[in-house]
């Protein structure tokens, strides 16, 4: 998959919640069918999370790798110094709202990529940024 066919951009949030098979994963499976980026620090923030709850992150990518989707159904694209830019003029953007470094990198991609990014995380909501995002899931009540 080039990111040429990207037609959307996946933030840490989403990917954990298709692997985790937790609401959301079907908008998630839905966008990889279609073509979907990830950047590489939103794979480092997923493996660290799944990391933190006891998976060996190398055993994680290969098999997301054998699954087809590392590298296959997911385009794994680079943090670019143009990313890094991005990243960092987005900070004072988005500090209210906490987003992580992560998070702003998944923007920038987004950007680059001139396509949506979907989250999970609702903190992204109501930005105001000329970014297009989609939260796969409603807030929890």
């Amino acid at each position: 998959m080039s990111a040429a066919a990207t037609r959307a951009v996946l933030d840490s949030s989403a990917l954990l919640a298709y692997l985790g098979d937790e609401p959301g994963a079907d908008v998630v499976a839905d966008a990889i069918a279609g073509g979907v980026s990830m950047s590489t620090i939103n794979l480092a923030e997923t493996l660290s999370t799944l990391a933190a709850r006891g998976s060996d992150p190398a055993k994680v990518v290969d098999t997301l790798t054998d699954r087809g989707l590392v590298n296959g159904a997911i385009a794994i694209e680079p943090f670019t110094t143009a990313d890094a830019i991005e990243t960092a003029r987005l900070r004072p953007l988005t500090h209210e709202a906490g987003l992580s470094l992560a998070d702003r990198g998944c923007l920038a991609l987004t950007t680059r990529l001139a396509t949506v990014a979907l989250t999970a995380d609702h903190a992204w909501d109501g930005l105001e940024l000329d970014v297009d995002v989609r939260i796969i899931r409603e807030a929890a009540s």
